[in-house]
């Protein structure tokens, strides 16, 4: 076994086997990497928290492999915004740039590929499997696949989500400042959308998509406010390019509308965490500790998964969970 001392004094194994290609999605690695080697740490999900988690890790000289299926949960969003410096860039072009820094430092490799399952072997370490069959071995595996958003069955609305059907105020709310908005949720979560919402625009209606339930606090500050609650269920959304223009309900009437404020429920994008016998909170996201660390030692995990959804959330867990697991490893390594 390689010790990192000896890895980094003669490792070049980055530089020879990472192809930077015209499109920075395109990174991959040129040689298969050898079934007996072991790496540091490798990183399931190469997104913002993963590429966070794979700088950090990259300059205390870790030998990292991130493996990334390229699925970011954000990639149908024209913009991102609320992250400093980044302010109105197009997710994909905050990836890349965020790809090329991390892929300089040599002792981190990229493959694009979806992994399979996750084994923990005997002498505490993890062999991880990809849908192509590869085996690839580590001390320590960090997920950040994230979550996987479960679209409302309404025609239309998968087209505009990310677009004019948006999740959050803090991510989107500021471009829809006076727009006619609707809140598509129902009980507390949509009373809590409103109370967000309500400071962007007074055009606010509520659409809870059959029988309303709020409580007789909230349901008297909504009548207070002459904001209006539908309750017919909803048929379609009507857009352009995904940009919503009209609700259509199903006694055919309908509700002109610019942006729609939903907030649908979401699950664990990868149940490989789970299989391993990570706990998961009553939200359903993974359970970790104050260091990203989960119920399982040496399995991590950080951003939208573990937190709440935002790239400059996903950037700080990640980073955190990064420290956290080279801190380990030098442990290990200086009590050797």
């Amino acid at each position: 076994m390689v010790s990192r001392r000896e890895f980094i004094q003669k490792s070049t194994l980055a530089s020879s086997t990472v192809l930077v290609a015209n499109s920075l999605e395109s990174f991959v690695v040129i040689d298969s990497v050898d079934e007996d080697e072991l790496f540091d740490v490798i990183i399931i999900g190469g997104s913002y928290a993963g590429l966070s988690a794979a700088l950090t890790l990259g300059r205390s000289m870790c030998k990292v492999l991130i493996l990334d299926s390229n699925e970011p949960c954000n990639r149908m969003t024209p913009h991102s915004h609320n992250f400093l410096t980044q302010d109105g860039v197009a997710p994909g072009q905050i990836s890349a740039k965020a790809k090329e820094q991390v892929l300089k430092y040599e002792t981190v490799l990229y493959y694009s590929t979806q992994v399979e399952k996750v084994d923990k072997t005997a002498n505490q370490t993890f062999l991880v499997h990809s849908v192509e069959q590869k085996k690839y071995k580590a001390k320590f595996v960090l997920f950040a696949t994230g979550l996987k958003d479960m679209l409302l069955p309404i025609k239309g609305y998968a087209d505009c989500w990310g677009k004019s059907v948006i999740h959050c105020t803090y991510c989107h709310g500021y471009e829809q400042i006076n727009k006619t908005t609707a809140i598509l949720a129902n009980g507390d979560l949509a009373f809590h959308l409103l109370m967000l919402a309500s400071p962007l625009t007074t055009k606010l209606s509520i659409l809870t998509n059959g029988q309303a339930n709020f409580t007789l606090e909230q349901q008297n500050i909504i009548n207070r406010k002459g904001i209006k609650i539908i309750e017919t269920p909803i048929t379609e959304l009507k857009h352009k390019q995904g940009q919503v223009s009209e609700v259509v309900f199903r006694d055919n009437s309908n509700l002109q509308v610019e942006v729609i404020y939903s907030r649908p429920a979401v699950i664990q994008k990868c149940n490989i965490p789970s299989q391993l016998g990570c706990e998961l909170t009553e939200q359903g996201l993974l359970k970790v500790d104050n260091q990203q660390e989960s119920t399982i030692p040496r399995v991590y995990a950080c951003g939208d998964m573990t937190s709440f959804r935002s790239i400059a959330t996903a950037i700080a867990t990640g980073s955190a969970a990064g420290r956290a697991i080279n801190a380990q490893l030098c442990q290990l390594d200086f009590k050797s």
